[in-house]
């Protein structure tokens, strides 16, 4: 159409002649013609083919090609027929055969749709070999130090001994899913030769027409230094990986119920694959007599051999600060603090399954703040470098922007201190949230606030107080064999005497 719409503008609307667009286009004279005089630009309506009436030379070899397809009805799915395996077979094995490819494909389509071979809707069993895996999400809330966590959990499972090892998650980004995968890796001692995937954002970018996945860099590196093969499953066939599916849901109703409650998820990870290694005691549910432990040694003994060094999954990038030194990560829902310092700069990020560790350009570390998930505004903010920066300059700190981002009991207690304890107390609390964090030097604050106590000394006693590293020791035990204590009888009568003389009147 394009070509008909440059000839037809030619003539139509530059009024050049034929022989004009003959000489500018390259096209001969019946075609522009052709296309001059074209007053009908609707597509034809396409003709039901009837693939039984198709070229009449192709008759005396449908009886061989329906053979060839009635014998695949015994053949396992990846060794049946092809249209091009059946047309390479009628060239080389047939005489006098000149129909085209896509006849040969036509008729083949046809026929195993009548002989049930292409049948969309069924589900083959299938067979899964030692040293498979497949992988799969699931959603979990979970509590660590007593925060609410809406998190995922990452399952791996060997769908020949039926084992399955999980992993909690604060997200399913690629930091989260990498870190929990070599976890298991390391804890079974190898790495599977071949992992099922399905079509995750993390991993594929996209679905290509042909079947073939766009994959992410981060997990093609991934995988060629483990060294397994990736498998991923069809859009909308959960039964393709229905094994993983089954063990995701058996993870939750076994291992996430009820809520879990820790203080590091790190610890509670390693307690999950210790309750996986004791949960492969069970029968398995195929084999009587047969333990999942047992055939999952057979899954170990042909595991790939773990790489010499650990793959680092870790995300890096930059991000410009704002005039406070304050960046934002997550198109915008998660801020972050950098230092004074930083501000309007670039700095450089490393970003883990649960940090955010904030560098300079030259590399050297700034601050490190804990990794902030969900979807709503959330900000963190790392106040040592702010403080230290400040009680520099203790002057300047009402006209800054630190003591708006101040929260309002530390803002009271500055303006109560006098000018000149003021830059001591910042050190101070400069000192206190970098010994255990501003928390602590907050709430000492509100402590000071409370006793009117403004001064550096009583600041730094009372944190003492509050925040003391003496160690509580337990009561002694009871010990037999430990004598009384026997009251002696004393005399002071000669103490009187010699008091008397000294002149000390006694009462």
């Amino acid at each position: 159409m394009d070509k008909v719409y440059s000839i037809r503008r030619l003539f139509y609307e530059q009024g050049k002649s034929i022989s004009d667009i003959i000489a500018e286009t390259g096209h001969d004279r019946k075609t522009i013609v052709k296309y001059l005089d074209m007053t009908n630009f609707n597509l034809p309506e396409p003709e039901p083919s009837d693939p039984e009436a198709l070229c009449p030379k192709l008759d005396k070899f449908k009886p061989l090609i329906d053979s060839w397809l009635m014998e695949d009805k015994n053949a396992p799915r990846k060794q049946r027929h092809t249209a091009t395996k059946v047309y390479d077979r009628l060239e080389k094995e047939t005489e006098d055969f000149d129909c085209s490819y896509r006849l040969v494909a036509q008729y083949v389509a046809f026929r195993k749709q009548k002989l049930n071979l292409d049948n969309k809707e069924g589900f083959i069993p299938l067979i899964h070999y030692p040293g498979e895996a497949q992988a799969d999400f699931g959603a979990a809330t979970f509590f660590e130090n007593s925060m609410e966590h809406e998190g995922k959990y990452l399952v791996l499972s060997f769908p020949h001994s039926n084992a399955g090892y999980p992993q909690l998650m604060y997200g399913e980004n690629s930091e989260c899913f990498m870190e929990a995968m070599i976890a298991i890796f390391k804890h079974i001692g190898g790495v599977p030769k071949e992992i099922w995937f399905d079509n995750a954002s993390t991993i594929v970018t996209k679905i290509l027409k042909d079947g073939q996945r766009e994959l992410t860099d981060k997990f093609l590196r991934f995988s060629a230094h483990y060294g397994f093969t990736y498998k991923f499953m069809n859009p909308n066939s959960g039964n393709e990986k229905g094994h993983v599916e089954a063990k995701v849901k058996y993870t939750r109703n076994n291992f996430m119920v009820p809520v879990p409650h820790f203080v590091s998820l790190a610890d509670h990870n390693q307690i999950l694959l210790s309750e996986s290694d004791a949960d492969f005691d069970r029968e398995h549910y195929r084999h009587e007599g047969v333990t999942i432990k047992s055939l999952f040694e057979e899954d170990k003994a042909v595991l790939l051999p773990l790489p010499e060094i650990d793959f680092d999954c870790s995300r890096y990038e930059s991000a410009r600060t704002d005039k406070w030194g304050r960046f934002n990560l997550d198109e915008g829902k998660h801020e972050y603090s950098a230092s004074p310092e930083a501000a309007s700069d670039v700095v450089w990020l490393k970003i883990t399954s649960d940090k955010v560790f904030v560098m300079d350009m030259d590399h050297k570390p700034i601050v490190t703040h804990r990794r902030l998930y969900g979807d709503h505004k959330q900000s963190s903010m790392e106040w040592l470098p702010y403080l230290t920066a400040i009680s520099r300059k203790p002057r300047s700190l009402f006209n800054s922007g630190i003591f708006e981002m101040m929260p309002e009991s530390m803002q009271k207690y500055m303006k109560s201190c006098s000018n000149t304890d003021r830059g001591k107390v910042l050190k101070i609390l400069a000192e206190q949230t970098k010994r255990t964090g501003f928390d602590s030097a907050l709430q000492t604050v509100k402590q000071a606030l409370m006793y009117q106590a403004t001064d550096p000394d009583s600041l730094q006693n009372l944190y003492r107080r509050i925040y003391s590293d003496v160690p509580v020791l337990p009561p002694l035990p009871s010990q037999k064999g430990v004598p009384g204590v026997i009251q002696m009888p004393v005399d002071l009568s000669a103490y009187d005497i010699a008091l008397k003389k000294g002149g000390v009147i006694n009462g």
